[in-house]
């Protein structure tokens, strides 16, 4: 038999989706889930962006030019200025979904071999990403006990080698909802500057940002203009997940160009996806204050919810719609699946995602879980006490 690549073969799966086996059985078996695993928000789709594919009378659903359709990336431009983002047009290139932002940025920026530096946990499959491009992650570890804040500059510094290419960030982060600070942001513009390397910032939950605080991009920082990349997608800002339209932006000119090069491999993004993302584009803001109200009472009743379960912490997230819980248990991977295999209260279970599977330190987070808090509150309510049963009755096994 033919053999399999290593690559393919060191592909992590993901601790968002491996679990789903264990779901689909506790389904056939009749039992509700509350699903807690996954970032699939449960906000309604903007109308317009809907319409905008629903009433479309195309006669040829012909490919759009590879970095995009101009409409949209003169929009999505416009966008970004009237967000302090001063970009134009050129500076980008659409791609499916921000995951392939984050492959493209990664072809364009490393060879084999080659280093990128990420603040752990962070988002899961830029473990993938780094193995489908042969790069290795060099971990910093952020600390639970400092609600994952930036970790010192000086742990930064001691990962950076020779073939160190880029720091990559998440801001708000998946799955910690830390918010990065102005200073903090700083800091590493200053040492992507000191050490010649790319910073990418992964920025999709820009819109999600509680308690009075601001988002604070790389790309505001022009004496980043050769150094910052941000990856973007209307996946979690319009929810549209199932679009696929994502973005890479730089204003560095021979970056740009290089990515076109992948973007043209693989022909074009979706039209109609384009379509209904540029539609999405006329949202008014009046959608997001709703929207980042609905999300903080779920964080605020999520959070006093799982604080007063015995033996659990929880690092209190300030953006994107996630927070990590330590758990009173060794291994949350194999509590994740005994809940779905073998507990249920009055037929009702839970799934989350172990939290193990967002670091690239080989056995952390071990304890820890991930929960996307994007259900109602009710359910929410309803998935702790659950959850709080569950520990329990795991306990005495």
């Amino acid at each position: 038999m033919p053999k399999i690549s290593s690559k393919g073969l060191n592909m992590p799966q993901s601790p968002i989706r491996k679990l789903a086996p264990f779901a689909d059985r506790a389904i056939e078996e009749g039992k509700k889930i509350f699903f807690l695993n996954i970032g699939q928000p449960d906000i309604s789709t903007p109308k317009a962006a809907l319409d905008a594919v629903k009433n479309n009378n195309l006669d040829i659903l012909s490919y759009s030019p590879s970095s995009g359709f101009d409409s949209y990336k003169k929009k999505l431009a416009k966008y970004y200025v009237e967000n302090g983002i001063d970009i134009e047009a050129d500076d980008l290139i659409v791609t499916t979904g921000g995951s392939e932002a984050l492959l493209f940025t990664m072809g364009s920026i490393t060879d084999t071999g080659d280093e990128v530096i990420i603040p752990e946990p962070f988002y899961a499959n830029y473990n993938g990403f780094a193995v489908a491009s042969g790069v290795v992650v060099k971990p910093v570890e952020s600390k639970f006990e400092d609600n994952f804040a930036l970790p010192s500059i000086s742990e930064f510094e001691k990962q950076i080698t020779e073939k160190t290419k880029a720091i990559v960030i998440c801001n708000p982060g998946n799955p910690t909802g830390y918010l990065y600070t102005k200073d903090e942001i700083q800091k590493l513009a200053d040492l992507a500057i000191k050490h010649d390397l790319f910073i990418v910032a992964d920025e999709v939950y820009r819109e999600f940002v509680y308690d009075g605080e601001e988002h604070h991009s790389i790309m505001s920082l022009p004496e980043l203009k050769n150094h910052a990349i941000m990856v973007d997608s209307v996946s979690k800002r319009y929810s549209m997940c199932g679009a696929r339209i994502g973005c890479m932006v730089s204003k560095n000119k021979e970056l740009i160009a290089t990515a076109l090069k992948f973007a043209q491999a693989r022909l074009s993004p979706p039209t109609f996806a384009q379509i209904a993302s540029e539609a999405a584009l006329d949202t008014k803001k009046d959608y997001f204050i709703e929207v980042n109200e609905e999300y903080k009472s779920r964080r605020d009743t999520l959070i006093k919810a799982l604080e007063d379960i015995k033996g659990v912490k929880v690092a209190k997230p300030k953006g994107a719609f996630y927070c990590v819980a330590e758990l009173p248990v060794e291994d949350s991977e194999d509590f994740a699946k005994w809940m779905l295999s073998e507990f249920d209260l009055n037929g009702e279970t839970v799934m989350v995602a172990p939290a193990a599977g967002f670091y690239s330190t080989p056995h952390t987070g071990m304890n820890q879980i991930r929960i996307a808090y994007v259900i109602e509150k009710q359910n929410l309510l309803k998935a702790v006490a659950i959850l709080k049963m569950a520990l329990q009755a795991y306990a005495k096994r």
